[in-house]
């Protein structure tokens, strides 16, 4: 008993795990009232539309989500990689300028996106939706992508400044007014488009909520006339070049591997096996619910701990934070195996066939979950190219073997395919990132040293 007091007593006094939990805390609030009505939402865009049109509907909207990451430089994870190492070298003005060269490359290429999507959008009906009649949907929806266009930077800026309660507030909002939409749609016996409708508009706030936010804060924090800030400040071009295209490099390989599981069953099934997919992802953010604000608020503080060589600090939060999202994680999964079902037929009886894709799922969600910092670490210490291609080689097999598998097998074996990966691709880079980082400290010590 003495020793779990003292315990406690270390955990209550630790201030680093107290302000992630606080900041974690403002996006966890949003993200379970999120929950809650994303749920409410799914539940009557699920009886509305029927299995086949859901799996339609699900078909689009990643379509577009998949389209628009294929050229994402995930430009976030930039502006919090670097502007902790200019806060720490007083230079503000040099993290003026990697904001201003990160909005505007990932404003470019937003727009490269969109015009993308338009071209290709006959295609995606006639392979994807199964219809060359729908093309027009996937257009519509396409026009998201221009609602998005610096939410990364901007989702950043936001990381690093502590904004994590406005955050909660946009995510709030933009859930509220989806949900209304989508239950006004199903009492007055609205269909696909004005469901698809209200996708969009939670996605145009989402994207430019944190834009609107980013920028008042950075005038506060870098001066009113930040953005004038010349690119002759920025870092090695070398450095920033391959910084930013292996993070890109990396999100492509989530876009074919992880984000686009419901485009691949669309591909090798029909819209009926999307319905069922798409539910057990629904169902399966259960999960995932508060690890997703985790993520965000323990990222900063990895790469600012280790900016400041405070190896003792990180280790004790990896530890701790595991802790946390393996208990949460143990207790939701507990849960969805024995009220799973339950949970899937509120949807409808229709969609109990997701109930084994939603166990299978549950496996790789869960390890994900648990070592949820596992790329954080490894971009905090400058490796990204060790999870690059690490997720490269796994995917790669996973996606092959896709081509075997998930015609003859079906839905289940898609849900069996990302679990595998998530449970070996993670392995792998929490592996090199511990290694990495016991690295670091010894080169800091023989340095120190001499």
């Amino acid at each position: 008993m003495k020793f779990l007091s003292q315990r406690w007593q270390n955990w209550r006094q630790d201030r680093l795990l107290k302000t992630i939990l606080l900041n974690t805390g403002f996006l966890f609030s949003s993200n379970t009232a999120n929950m809650v009505l994303s749920f409410v939402q799914g539940v009557f865009a699920a009886r509305l539309l029927g299995v086949a049109n859901l799996g339609l509907l699900g078909t689009i909207t990643g379509f577009a989500s998949s389209v628009n990451n294929l050229f994402s430089f995930r430009m976030g994870e930039l502006v919090v990689r670097y502007f902790h190492q200019y806060q720490t070298e007083n230079r503000l003005d040099r993290a003026a300028a990697l904001i201003k060269a990160a909005a505007l490359v990932e404003g470019a290429s937003s727009v490269l996106a969109f015009l993308l999507l338009l071209l290709i959008s006959p295609l995606a009906a006639q392979y994807l939706g199964k219809d060359p009649a729908i093309a027009s949907l996937f257009a519509v929806y396409g026009i998201s992508i221009l609602g998005t266009l610096m939410q990364e930077t901007s989702t950043g800026v936001l990381q690093v400044t502590g904004q994590f309660q406005s955050q909660a507030v946009i995510n709030l909002g933009q859930s509220i007014l989806t949900a209304v939409i989508i239950v006004a749609a199903f009492f007055f016996h609205g269909g696909l488009m004005i469901v698809l409708l209200a996708y969009l508009v939670g996605k145009v706030i989402l994207g430019t909520g944190p834009v609107l936010v980013a920028w008042r804060s950075l005038n506060k924090i870098l001066g009113p006339g930040w953005w004038r800030a010349s690119f002759s400040l920025l870092p090695a071009r070398r450095e920033l070049v391959n910084f930013a295209v292996t993070t890109n490099l990396s999100a492509t390989i989530n876009l074919l591997v992880r984000d686009s599981e419901v485009v691949w069953v669309a591909f090798f099934l029909s819209p009926v096996a999307v319905g069922y997919y798409k539910i057990a992802l629904a169902v399966i953010n259960l999960v995932s619910m508060p690890i997703t604000p985790l993520i965000r608020t323990t990222y900063p503080e990895i790469s600012r701990s280790i900016a400041e060589h405070s190896w003792t600090q990180v280790r004790r939060l990896l530890r701790r934070v595991t802790i946390l999202a393996g208990g949460w994680t143990g207790a939701t999964a507990i849960g969805l195996v024995i009220f799973g079902p339950l949970l899937i037929q509120l949807y409808g009886k229709e969609y109990l066939p997701a109930y084994p894709a939603l166990l299978v799922l549950l496996v790789g969600f869960g390890f994900a979950n648990i070592l949820f910092w596992n790329r954080s670490l490894l971009l905090s210490l400058g490796l990204p190219q060790y999870a690059f291609k690490t997720m490269a080689w796994t995917g790669l097999a996973k996606v092959v073997l896709g081509f075997m598998l998930v015609p003859h097998f079906g839905y289940v074996a898609e849900a069996a395919l990302l679990s595998g990966w998530f449970v070996i691709s993670i392995g792998l880079i929490v592996w090199r990132g511990l290694r990495g980082m016991r690295q670091a400290e010894r080169a800091l010590a023989a340095e120190g040293a001499a």
